[in-house]
């Protein structure tokens, strides 16, 4: 179903202010541009300060914002404001980014991803926490800087990292005692369980505390009353967001994007190859009568250990009846 950017904005605000009753813990949002695939979203910041005004106890996550295309500063200043507006409910999820052409535009070299991560999100913990900070980086240098706002939450918002493939992102993430958001189905269920474990093990070793370590798991949910019901539905719903999710990254085959992302073309093909029908039988989905999804989660629950499933109830163009008889 086509519906405007005003109307989908619309439909998505009232899912959350209905998540909201129904005792949900959070809801997210992504930070892309230039495609149907998630480019609605720009600024997670401006759809969750909306959220934010409407809801009372769900929990506003940016899932994720992406410190290579934003001012570090900047980016440290609004959401320590979001962190106010929505009186210390944020959580703060931060990614690499993948898609070439946002890294074209933005004139930032993908080879050069992971260290503006990793010196963005840094930046920001550090104006968090600290009065003046002054830094010498390799993309930003500034002196005696006291950012206001200041977060509400102490010592700041709870911080997420969004990994998919590489080892790396997993094991960093941990190292720094930060939570997880992971993709199983842009890969295999078993890599996904692997690199779980790889950063529960990291996390132990580097001496947080034992399951202090949350996980979110984003799953593509899809319930009705009847299974035959649930699959007519899943269908062309999966097949529109696959169609959009390959059109966004159809230019990985045709440019070298680096060492920074091994693994991806595989990833790309591999999504490109998802069905409705691969996702059900391979558990990379909830989809069926509620009985079923209850079973779906349980499985999850066994690979990955206790975690906390964030469910896309609204892709492909989906109708608001469907979304909301999902939730």
């Amino acid at each position: 179903i086509d519906m405007s950017t005003a109307e989908y904005f619309d439909m998505c605000l009232r899912l959350a202010e209905r998540a909201d009753e129904l005792g949900y813990t959070s809801v997210k949002t992504v930070e892309h541009y230039f495609y149907e695939y998630g480019g609605h979203s720009p600024n997670p910041i401006v759809f969750l300060s909306a959220v934010a005004a409407r809801t009372k106890r769900l929990r506003p996550i940016t899932g994720a914002v992406i410190p290579a295309f934003n001012n570090p500063i900047k980016l440290a200043g609004e959401l320590a404001m979001l962190d106010n507006i929505s009186n210390g409910r944020l959580d703060v999820g931060f990614g690499r980014a993948f898609i070439p052409k946002e890294f074209e535009v933005f004139g930032v070299s993908m080879e050069d991803s992971r260290l503006r991560f990793e010196e963005g999100v840094d930046i920001i913990v550090k104006l968090w926490t600290q009065d003046r900070v002054s830094y010498e980086g390799k993309f930003n240098r500034f002196s005696d800087v006291h950012l206001m706002p200041r977060p509400i939450q102490k010592p700041h918002p709870p911080i997420w990292v969004a990994a998919v493939l590489s080892e790396e992102s997993f094991v960093s993430a941990a190292q720094r005692g930060y939570n997880l958001m992971i993709v199983p189905y842009a890969g295999s269920l078993e890599r996904s369980r692997q690199l779980v474990q790889l950063y529960r093990e990291t996390w132990r070793k580097a001496g947080h505390r034992p399951g202090a370590e949350q996980i979110q798991t984003a799953l593509h949910c899809y319930v009705a009353e009847t299974h035959e019901e649930a699959i007519r539905g899943f269908k062309p719903r999966v097949e529109r967001y696959v169609e959009v999710f390959s059109e966004a990254v159809g230019s990985w085959s045709r440019q070298d994007t680096g060492s920074q992302y091994a693994g991806y073309n595989k990833l790309v093909d591999s999504i490109k190859a998802t069905t409705a029908e691969t996702m059900i039988e391979n558990y990379q989905a909830l989809c069926g009568t509620p009985d079923e999804v209850v079973e779906q989660l349980k499985y999850h629950v066994q690979l990955f250990g206790e975690h906390e499933p964030s469910m896309q109830i609204n892709f492909g163009g989906m109708s608001e009846r469907e979304a909301f008889r999902t939730l």
